[in-house]
């Protein structure tokens, strides 16, 4: 579809850009259209007649020749086609490479490893989320300074797209295995309402507002660190800090956007970004 319309956009603008600026252009339509009536009336009294009058025609480079007003045309006008030729062509081949799904754009960030190669990984286990932490660690004096809305978050796996789960379990799981991080889950889904709440705090929470976050799709969560029987979150802790440049790198190495990368930094966030999920 998207190739069809790319056609047409270019044979409509080519037309009009030459019926619009040139009067020889529209001369040579007349004539054209003028040529085909008398070959029309030509064909009426016979077709030898017609067809031995044409053929003189060409031999003879008439100036009725299609071929011949065409190049003198393109001759006359070398300025002026110079520049509507791009006009017309780049819109058209823009449209023509939207069309491959390859060309379409991924919202910031991406994923730096094959969906194939991130399904090998996944095959054969289907992870379960860890054990659900207690409430009372989400409202200690050390979260609260760093996350003081932290305690009414939703920290419920089910809620989260499962190709997102799986992926966040698996970094889970190489953050332990690999590298002796224990990962915890502080915030998945996030309803509209909480994103309208979070967002009326001010930029240094988030920028986003209801719908305009991975939150509201199951396919964001952020995530720390459990150490000793509490969480760590704050990135001024050496050893926190550490294990989030490690957890950057795995979430990416999954297919996943990592927080750590944007300019309003957000370490313990990853998210999932599928096409056609949220537009903007």
């Amino acid at each position: 579809m998207m190739i069809f319309l790319a056609l047409l956009y270019f044979c409509l603008a080519s037309g009009a850009i030459w019926l619009a600026l040139f009067p020889n252009g529209r001369a040579f339509v007349a004539r054209g259209l003028f040529a085909l009536r008398q070959r029309l009336s030509q064909r009426a009294l016979g077709w030898q007649v017609a067809g031995s009058r044409y053929a003189g025609n060409v031999r003879d480079g008439m100036p009725g020749d299609p071929r011949g007003n065409l190049v003198r045309f393109v001759r006359r006008h070398r300025i002026a086609c110079a520049i509507g030729v791009p006009a017309v062509l780049i819109p058209s081949l823009l449209a023509l490479a939207l069309s491959s799904p390859a060309m379409l754009p991924v919202y910031e960030g991406g994923s730096a490893m094959p969906d194939a190669q991130v399904a090998a990984l996944l095959q054969g286990e289907r992870l379960v989320p860890p054990v659900a932490l207690p409430p009372s660690v989400f409202s200690t004096v050390e979260v609260t300074l760093v996350r003081p809305t932290l305690v009414n978050a939703s920290r419920n796996w089910g809620l989260l797209h499962p190709d997102y789960s799986q992926r966040l379990l698996l970094a889970f799981k190489i953050m332990k295995e690999k590298h002796g991080y224990e990962m915890a889950l502080l915030e998945g889904y996030r309803s509209p309402a909480r994103q309208d709440e979070l967002a009326s705090a001010g930029s240094h929470v988030t920028n986003a507002r209801a719908f305009q976050s991975w939150h509201q799709y199951g396919l964001a969560a952020d995530c720390a660190f459990w150490r000793d029987g509490k969480l760590v979150i704050s990135e001024k802790d050496p050893w926190a800090m550490r294990g989030y440049q490690l957890y950057g790198e795995v979430a990416e190495s999954l297919g996943l956007t990592w927080g750590g990368r944007w300019k309003m930094m957000d370490f313990g966030h990853t998210e999932l970004r599928m096409r056609g999920v949220m537009q903007r």
